[in-house]
């Protein structure tokens, strides 16, 4: 983390109107490293982020935070639990049902799986930084 994200980090308290204006992304990807330049990437512009590495991590997270998180950005492919069997969990979950999607892929066909998994929208892979800020500021304002 940035020390400009650290201070940051710092000077907003708990129970602060401004630590609860904050918004919270969950990265839901399985390679490591691009869910850390992907998290950092959005921390560094004042986003909380929860990070998993499947879609049963990402549910747990959603559970551990009672459902507190802006938007998902979602990976399809991965290991225990992929990003189809995520979003019917997620879409079955009334407390997580209306958290706002968008999948990240390299796939070919993402305008068809986006409505099959009525997606707000997706992000190609390799995934532009500039990209998914904007998504991101987009979808929490």
């Amino acid at each position: 983390m940035s020390s400009t994200a650290s201070s940051r980090r710092e000077a907003i308290q708990p129970g602060s109107d401004a630590a609860a204006a904050r918004r919270t992304v969950l990265v839901v990807e399985d390679d490591a490293d691009a869910l850390e330049v992907i998290a950092t990437i959005i921390e560094e512009a004042g986003y909380d982020v929860m990070r998993a590495g499947n879609g049963q991590e990402a549910l747990r997270q959603l559970h551990d935070s009672r459902g507190r998180c802006d938007l998902i950005l979602l990976d399809l492919l991965m290991p225990v639990m992929n990003g189809w069997d995520f979003r019917r969990r997620q879409r079955e979950t009334p407390a997580f049902a209306g958290i706002p999607v968008f999948l990240m892929s390299a796939g070919a066909h993402l305008a068809v799986v986006r409505d099959e998994l009525q997606a707000s929208g997706y992000v190609a892979k390799p995934v532009d930084a500039a990209e998914i800020l904007d998504v991101v500021k987009r979808q929490c304002p």
